[in-house]
């Protein structure tokens, strides 16, 4: 499609979306839509009063119609389109409707990428995504002013309207979720330029156990590239393609080994698993004929994303760190080691700088039917206090790690019990990290709430 079908394509379309939510990306893409006549169904489980901050911003458009607090199978029937929402249910039957109908299944991103003229760079990974996006940025910009780019899984980013922005020769760089890649598959459509970090265990709720499920959605990636355009894995995850993956990649594969990250570059974003997705970064811009300075100085000044290992605070001494997108035991392990605690079978009750255990740590919340084995171990050998936000995750931490400690163990169910049990403990040099490895339904609002909490609370400390 060119670059300007999109203004008459969608005019006089019935669409029905399902899903609006209230993190924006709903709202944006029907103020898109409806701004270019668009007649929409706007279906979603929660009540009006739960969604009221969304439909304020939408109460101008006369061509939109609401079913709230249930779906119908009618809207799925007779419409032209429908855009579905990151995480609506494998099974559901309102997309099993639409597709009996054949009704096209649209996602945001997906739809996006259909109209663009622009070169699109994705990323997905279970860890890492977030960071290689905006790291990606950071540099990019530097090199190409004013034709970058930023959408998909970003906090209140809708990608669909970056249609009235991008032209021939800019660069969108797409955070990719296995949910969003759902409707890359739908269209059969992968990036130009395609970045897999790593595949580990997550959402196991959502594909009830099964790990091909999850890895044939993220797959998506790089499964429908063409020969001239390119594939950045990471190290872990050229083992995972080579088992689960059946079919030929058509794409150039690249590996993002660390070692291409100089050790004389003065990286400021913490931990191993930084200087992976450094790496990932640092051959994609190569791939777009970033110049080598322009990536060093890129790297070097980029301070990470807020939610991922970032420094909110230092009060008397003592380090607060917000981790909450750690949703999984492997974040959580990744923050632990990237802070300096030791995690050798040996540990020693010493930390990298000689002194005893210094985290503090705010973990636990709703479970993804994940295990907490490996976490409840590693916990145990490194933390000096722990608190755990109540859920099913931190039930089965409390069941894993031993009864009798060497450290307090709390359990609360707010972000303000957490700091006030998580201050008492901290002193001079030592750190608090909220690194959850959990989910944050229940409790809160989503991830983004449970830092936004954090932070605010870490903020009017004294």
């Amino acid at each position: 499609m060119n670059e300007t079908s999109y203004k008459t394509y969608f005019r006089g379309k019935c669409i029905t979306m399902l899903g609006l939510g209230l993190l924006g990306r709903g709202v944006n893409v029907a103020k898109f839509l409806a701004e270019l006549g668009a007649e929409l169904t706007i279906t979603d489980l929660k009540s009006k009063e739960a969604l009221e901050p969304s439909l304020k911003q939408l109460k101008k458009f006369k061509n939109i119609k609401y079913v709230l607090g249930k779906h119908k199978l009618a809207d799925f029937k007779s419409c032209d389109m429908v855009i579905k929402s990151a995480g609506v249910p494998l099974d559901s039957p309102y997309i099993a409707e639409a597709r009996k109908n054949k009704i096209s299944v649209e996602m945001d991103a997906s739809l996006f990428a259909k109209f663009t003229p622009a070169t699109i760079v994705g990323i997905t990974g279970t860890r890492g995504k977030s960071t290689v996006t905006h790291l990606l940025e950071h540099i990019l910009t530097r090199a190409y002013p004013k034709h970058v780019f930023v959408g998909g899984n970003v906090r209140g980013m809708a990608t669909l309207p970056l249609l009235k922005k991008t032209k021939i020769g800019d660069m969108v760089i797409l955070e990719l979720d296995s949910w969003q890649l759902q409707g890359f598959g739908d269209t059969k459509i992968s990036p130009h330029v395609s970045v897999f970090t790593n595949f580990l265990n997550d959402h196991l709720n959502y594909y009830k156990g099964d790990m091909q499920k999850y890895f044939d959605d993220k797959a998506n990636i790089f499964k429908y590239q063409k020969e001239d355009e390119v594939l950045v894995l990471g190290e872990q995850i050229v083992k995972e393609i080579k088992t689960r993956f059946k079919l030929n990649i058509k794409s150039e594969v690249l590996v993002a080994k660390k070692s291409i990250v100089p050790k004389t570059w003065k990286v400021k974003i913490p931990g191993e698993h930084n200087r992976a997705n450094i790496a990932c970064a640092i051959l994609v811009c190569q791939e777009l004929d970033v110049s080598t300075k322009i990536i060093k100085e890129g790297v070097e000044t980029f301070l990470g994303v807020p939610g991922r290992l970032e420094l909110v605070r230092t009060i008397g001494g003592v380090k607060y760190y917000n981790d909450t997108t750690a949703t999984t035991p492997d974040g959580n392990r990744a923050a632990i080691e990237a802070l300096g605690a030791k995690t050798r079978q040996n540990f020693s009750a010493k930390n990298l700088n000689g002194r005893g255990k210094n985290i503090v740590l705010i973990a636990g919340g709703a479970d993804k039917n994940l295990d907490y084995a490996g976490m409840a171990k590693l916990v145990h050998k490194t933390v000096k206090a722990l608190v755990l936000i109540e859920g099913a995750a931190t039930e089965k931490l409390l069941s894993l790690i031993p009864k009798k400690t060497s450290y307090p163990v709390y359990i609360v169910d707010s972000m303000k019990d957490a700091v006030e049990a998580a201050r008492e403990h901290a002193r001079r040099g030592d750190i608090v990290l909220l690194s959850p490895g959990a989910a944050s339904f229940g409790v809160f609002k989503n991830e983004f709430d449970r830092g936004d909490q954090f932070v605010k609370l870490v903020g009017k400390l004294k």
